[in-house]
């Protein structure tokens, strides 16, 4: 069998490596000249390393885990209150990373000429498998699975294409440096705005700032209102924007499908990743709920030996293990930008107590809900 995987991000790169490993025979298309991340970072919560776990990638992170000193994390308000705490169980088991690690792990192992960069892919034909590419070029392979992402080619010519929305709120994110006393990592929830801090495993530290706004423009920054938002805040909230500087700090929209898609699959062509169902990062699982595709559809393909999608791979299977839970903590995710992003200073205050008085038991099992897999 013979895979083309569309787009080089972790999804596509994740399961690229798997599937060398497995023997299986796959090419990889990446329209950037070469393979890149933001400068930002990740958490890969327990769900996400279980999945890495089941494409025998695990391993080179497990290692990385060790060397963090132990994630706590919870909710505060502008001032440093808890409202609060995440499960020592779900953070202790978290990786925090930055995206360019992470692409580089992955992308380790991966043989050059299974990766084609600087190639864009402008769609497929989910009758026969091939791929046309910008170049006029086309190619065919048994299975091709669409990787690129919320803005997918891949999906915009193989399915009823939903479009994307704006979810009504910019964020900026960036790393910063080493902030002395930041032990846990918290995220704050202000009046229709939020800041996140994580210390990465590498001693620097990535932030994240949304508030709600009109939708951002392609170069803005919003530098100022970044600091007249957020520079009254607890510590050490406007340290590390003073610690930024500004040419690494990204602005950008935060935008979804805008509605959930039937099936992932179609014919020759399956979706994965932001592809399949792009949702906001409120919950952190967009990258997590990438990799639990790919780990699902790896188990299938390598399964599927030698033979064709027609005759080995029922991709239905894709569908039952995938869609339904994808497109719950994609809902889950709105609603927790709806809540922390509704209402004034009222709304906001009522938000915080209601937090405060909500029972540790029934935070965790909401929390294990999206966090456990397999």
């Amino acid at each position: 069998m013979k895979i083309g995987i569309v787009g080089a991000g972790i999804a596509g790169l994740a399961l690229g490596n798997a599937l060398v490993q497995r023997g299986v025979d796959v090419e990889i298309f990446e329209r950037s000249a070469r393979v890149r991340a933001g400068g930002s970072g990740i958490t890969l919560a327990p769900n996400g390393l279980a999945a890495l776990d089941a494409l025998g990638l695990g391993e080179r992170f497990r290692a990385l885990q060790e060397q963090q000193l132990p994630l706590r994390g919870g909710l505060k308000d502008p001032r440093g209150t808890w409202l609060s705490r995440i499960p020592a169980e779900v953070t202790t088991q978290s990786l925090a990373i930055s995206r360019a690690k992470l692409h580089g792990l992955l992308r380790d192992g991966l043989p050059d000429a299974r990766l084609h960069t600087g190639v864009e892919v402008l769609g497929a034909d989910p009758e026969t498998g091939e791929i046309e590419l910008a170049s006029g070029e086309t190619r065919d392979f048994d299975l091709v699975v669409g990787a690129d992402g919320i803005n997918s080619n891949v999906r915009g010519s193989c399915f009823d294409d939903p479009g994307t929305r704006y979810a009504g709120y910019n964020a900026w994110r960036a790393i910063g440096p080493k902030i002395d006393g930041l032990e846990f990592g918290s995220e704050t929830w202000g009046t229709k705005a939020r800041f996140g801090v994580v210390p990465l495993q590498d001693g620097s530290t990535y932030w994240f700032a949304v508030k709600t706004g009109p939708e951002s423009r392609a170069g803005e920054k919003c530098s100022d209102e970044l600091k007249s938002t957020f520079n009254h805040w607890h510590y050490p909230i406007p340290q590390l924007i003073a610690a930024t500087p500004e040419q690494d700090i990204q602005f950008l929209p935060i935008r979804e499908l805008a509605s959930p898609l039937p099936s992932y699959t179609n014919g020759r062509v399956v979706l994965v990743g932001d592809a399949a169902h792009a949702m906001t990062p409120n919950l952190g699982q967009g990258a997590c709920q990438g990799l639990e595709d790919v780990a699902v559809l790896a188990d299938l393909l390598g399964g599927a030996g030698d033979g064709t999608v027609d005759d080995t791979l029922d991709l239905a299977l894709y569908d039952q293990q995938r869609v339904k839970r994808s497109q719950r903590i994609a809902r889950q995710s709105r609603l927790v930008g709806d809540v922390a992003h509704t209402g004034g200073h009222r709304v906001a205050w009522l938000r915080n107590r209601v937090l405060q008085a909500t029972p540790d038991a029934l935070t965790e099992r909401q929390t294990k809900r999206v966090t456990d897999w397999r």
